[in-house]
């Protein structure tokens, strides 16, 4: 089948589209609809839809507009190794480092896939030899803290898988992580000093990691380190508690200065790399091979049933096409990631960059601007904290902003107790079916209108019992996918990231006192 590639405004279904009769929701949502409107996301995590502004009609109209745009073709050839990143000639591989997929055609792309599969087994081996303490600090000790310097993709998605899942630990071992996680990010030297003066050198591992090997925040922290752990402990060689994430053509690569070092390619992007050895080696080291393994299967399930065309059997695509419909059709500016755990108090920004980095273009994939809107603004925080804090504009603001929540039924650490009659998480989950019911019917109020609440503000809800590692991948799968649909349905290029190198080229003309740039001179001269 020959892929075509047609913008959304151009498409008979989005035509249809505008012109289908939004329903009301307030008259939709009942008891029924909550539990008949649920896609299965992965094994163990469900996606309920029930109070979108959807019907039978418009969900019709999805299905015409998924086969016409052949987002699941798309997705397919993706997997077939062809060139997708049309941007910068590349495939997209990301898949692959969690499972394989019978698709795949390219021998080059299957060439790629076993360096992937010996990377894993590589850093596998290695955490291995960390924890048994056959590999040991520079002063003989046994590393028992590791610290990962990135930024971005680097840092992010790694940040918040290792956030999720260490309460999972505690409660399934009694004890905490095998190694615990720091990370460094900001160029602010105070990031790296406040790292630096809370570790024991003698016990801790770094992790360098930047695909090209040049990114300048990096390696000025990388040196910061240096600098400061010899200042600390003149005694630690970090040539021999330091380990590199790069590229194989990166000057990172082999070097002496690097303990080992294990490899990424430019079939990755940053934002989609937490499968691969930028969160691999970190969550490998710190919960151990098989906790990283079992994210791996959570997303590879969840990126086999992202293959399903029927799109009320495929929860990524169904999402995509109800952020596309909110962003186009109902001009909604903004959505809102809402986890009502406090284990995933990072993975609003991880979805933040993951969306608006990938999604937030102006021109088609042929180079052409777009007459119509493409990424909506992200932004979140955990529940209950987030409900004392902007639900006010979410509940009553001039502007619609669609909330996409995340719930368990049962917490992480299963320490809880009953308090006034009810546990903590009962508690949680009240708030969260609390909200959700408010923004959907809201409250009439003629005598007070401070009071009044408009209601008609949809949202929608990832399920699970508990967020275990499978869990965890699958909401990471569910989310990468959902953004890849999004990008084939508006014609856009998900994989390249151009908007993030104009900064990168100005921040080192304006480290060069002799830039002709007067502007930014000027600011130069104010920060200086």
């Amino acid at each position: 089948m020959s892929i075509n590639y047609i913008n959304l405004d151009k498409t008979e279904s989005f035509k249809k589209l505008k012109q289908a009769e939004k329903p009301d929701l307030k008259t939709l949502l009942t008891p029924e609809r909550i539990h008949s409107y649920k896609v299965k996301a992965g094994k163990e995590l469900d996606l309920y839809y029930g109070a979108k502004e959807l019907d039978s009609k418009i969900l019709t109209i999805f299905q015409e507009l998924s086969d016409e745009v052949q987002t699941v073709e798309k997705y397919r050839t993706i997997l077939a190794g062809e060139i997708m990143n049309k941007g910068e000639n590349r495939m997209v591989m990301h898949h692959y480092t969690r499972g394989d997929f019978a698709v795949l055609k390219s021998d080059k792309a299957a060439e790629i896939k076993k360096h992937y599969d010996r990377e894993k087994e590589r850093f596998y081996s290695f955490s291995d030899k960390i924890h048994s303490g056959g590999i040991k600090s520079s002063t003989g000790k046994k590393f028992d803290t590791v610290v990962q310097i990135g930024i971005g993709g680097s840092d992010l998605g790694p940040r918040a898988l290792y956030i999720a899942l260490k309460g999972y630990i505690y409660s399934e071992t009694g004890m905490p992580p095998l190694m615990r996680g720091e990370f460094i990010s900001n160029v602010d030297p105070d990031d790296a000093a406040d790292v630096c003066r809370k570790i024991n050198p003698e016990t801790t591992l770094f992790i360098l990691v930047s695909k090209s090997g040049t990114t300048q925040e990096t390696l000025t922290n990388r040196d910061i380190v240096i600098k400061t752990i010899s200042e600390i402990n003149p005694l630690v060689d970090l040539k021999k508690q330091m380990i590199a994430v790069t590229s194989e053509t990166s000057p990172l690569a082999k070097s002496a200065d690097y303990l080992d070092s294990f490899f990424i390619d430019d079939y990755i992007g940053g934002r989609y790399s937490s499968t691969s050895a930028v969160g691999g080696v970190l969550l490998s080291l710190a919960f151990g091979k098989d906790i990283f393994q079992r994210v791996l299967d959570g997303a590879h399930e969840t990126d086999i049933a992202s293959l399903e065309e029927n799109i009320l059997k495929n929860a990524s695509l169904l999402s995509a096409l109800i952020s596309v419909y909110e962003r186009n059709i109902s001009a909604y500016p903004v959505t809102a990631i809402l986890p009502y755990s406090q284990a995933l108090s990072r993975f609003p920004a991880h979805l933040q960059q993951l969306a608006m980095e990938s999604n937030g273009k102006s021109v088609n994939t042929d180079g052409e601007f777009l007459p119509y809107s493409t990424c909506a603004v992200y932004f979140g925080e955990p529940g209950t904290n987030g409900q004392h804090s902007f639900y006010q504009q979410l509940h009553q603001g001039t502007d619609i902003v669609p909330v996409e929540f995340i719930g368990f039924r049962d917490s992480q650490y299963t320490f809880d107790f009953n308090i006034n009659g009810s546990t903590s998480q009962k508690k949680l989950n009240a708030n969260l079916a609390a909200q959700i019911t408010a923004f959907a019917l809201g409250k009439e109020d003629k005598v007070n209108r401070n009071k009044n609440f408009t209601g008609y503000r949809p949202s929608l809800l990832l399920a699970a019992d508990r967020l275990t590692p499978e869990v965890l991948g699958s909401i990471l799968s569910f989310y990468e996918n959902r953004t890849m649909f999004q990008g084939f349905l508006w014609n856009i290029n998900s994989f390249d990231q151009e908007g993030v190198q104009l900064g990168k080229i100005l921040a080192g003309k304006a480290l060069d006192v002799s830039s002709d740039n007067i502007v930014l001179n000027a600011f130069s001269e104010i920060l200086d």
